[in-house]
């Protein structure tokens, strides 16, 4: 389920258990691909590092100014979502990005149809017509979960989640094997095989050096979080500024190794290899249940390198952060984190419900992104806009992203990065904010 490294604070070699989220054939994966686009070398692009530019390249094959473009039309999608299931909730049945980029908006029979595909086409959206408006689709998912609350434990326990998948019009739903029975309203083509959570590495021990460094840090760069013998490995997400002023880092719950005790977890900069920094932060809050995210209080002396607006990758130039978005279907992202950098993809669902280990994440959106131990808590972007944090991984027990990325070409089952939306996380902290240029 989790994707820190763990570790002990000596010499005694550490285990983590790091659990795989989901199948690499989601039930809600687009059925298309990143659109190639041709270009020649990386040409580090509007305002973009070139990290990030090389990740575009060699993940979507797409420009810097195409994937500005579409996580912009993304939002335009998103605003037009929200004012559509307000007001044509009988006929609205969702909206996304196509492989091209373009905006689509799916509409079924029933009042205001014509009004919704006028104010769909003069935005400059495609209109789909479906049967199932995303105000059933929401019924069906509400009367699935009742139905599976009364299925034995044996049937229940090998269901892994659910969501509206709104490319096809459906529930979908992951299960660990296949045969399971369904209630009658479940398309079985959108019923998605998928392995259970798996544990994962072992690591050598984390050696607490003297001194400290001067260097701003940002979403993407490691750090370990020390709680008596033990300690995870994860990435920073997005740097804020907390209801009462205060310096902060928005990051995965999962990361802190003492859910139980706030505050008693330490969090300390990684400087390569086993070595981290002196310690430059605390756990103010954790949730790990129904969300992943933790807020770190920052050190009053290292303060001043957290108040930016950076993501990045470790030691390389950053993307500033502008603003936060809402996941769309088909949008381009981009993960970053201390282990594997930038790697990029697009969103195929979106407020999902799935099972990671013990707990089930809710309101989570999920990405075709490879990401591995350590990459844990890191900031997901789309154009210049904070999206989401790392929170679990289909591949987490590969060593490389080599590795799953090929076996994704090769037989269709891509890498999935399971990620807490920002958005729910300021939500759910009223006067907490996300730097910003």
């Amino acid at each position: 389920m989790l994707m820190p490294r763990i570790g002990k604070r000596r010499t005694t070699p550490f285990r983590t258990r790091t659990f795989r989220a989901a199948a690499a054939a989601s039930a809600a994966v687009l059925l298309f691909g990143p659109t190639a686009v041709s270009s020649a070398a990386p040409d580090p692009g509007p305002g973009l590092p070139a990290d990030l530019v090389a990740a575009l390249s060699r993940d979507l094959h797409i420009s810097p100014e195409e994937y500005l473009q579409r996580a912009d039309t993304a939002q335009q999608v998103a605003a037009f979502a929200t004012t559509a299931q307000r007001q044509f909730p009988q006929v609205f049945a969702g909206a996304w990005l196509d492989e091209h980029g373009k905006g689509v908006v799916a509409l079924a029979p029933g009042p205001g149809g014509e009004e919704a595909r006028s104010a769909a086409e003069s935005t400059g959206f495609v209109v789909r017509n479906v049967a199932k408006s995303e105000q059933t689709l929401r019924g069906e998912k509400s009367a699935f979960e009742r139905w599976l609350d009364g299925q034995p434990a044996a049937v229940s326990a090998l269901v892994r989640g659910v969501v509206i998948d709104t490319v096809n019009n459906s529930i979908a739903v992951r299960v660990d094997q296949a045969g399971l029975p369904m209630p009658n309203f479940i398309d079985p083509a959108r019923v998605i095989v998928m392995a259970p959570p798996v544990a994962a590495e072992t690591l050598p021990a984390a050696d607490i050096a003297e001194g400290g460094a001067a260097a701003p840090l940002g979403g993407g760069d490691g750090y370990a979080s020390v709680a008596g013998d033990g300690s995870l490995r994860c990435s920073f997400g997005f740097n804020g500024i907390g209801p009462a002023g205060n310096t902060v880092n928005i990051t995965a719950g999962h990361c802190n190794p003492d859910l139980d005790n706030v505050g008693a977890a330490s969090v300390h900069e990684s400087l390569g290899g086993n070595r981290v920094g002196p310690k430059i932060a605390t756990f103010q809050k954790s949730v790990l249940g129904n969300q992943d995210y933790s807020i770190l209080d920052i050190e009053d002396g290292a303060a001043g390198r957290f108040e930016n607006n950076q993501v990045k990758v470790p030691g390389a130039g950053p993307v500033a952060i502008e603003g936060v978005a809402t996941p769309v279907v088909g949008a381009p992202v981009c993960k970053s984190g201390s282990r594997t950098g930038f790697s990029c993809g697009v969103v195929n669902a979106v407020d999902q419900t799935v099972q990671v280990g013990d707990r089930q994440l809710t309101q989570s959106f999920s990405a075709n992104i490879c990401a591995l131990p350590g990459d844990s808590g890191g900031a997901i972007v789309t154009g210049r806009l904070a999206l989401g944090i790392s929170s679990a991984s289909s591949v987490a027990d590969f060593p490389i992203c080599e590795i799953p990325n090929i076996l994704g070409v090769l037989t269709g089952n891509a890498p999935q990065l399971f990620a807490q939306p920002v958005s729910v996380v300021l939500s759910d902290n009223p006067g907490l904010r996300i730097r910003t240029s």
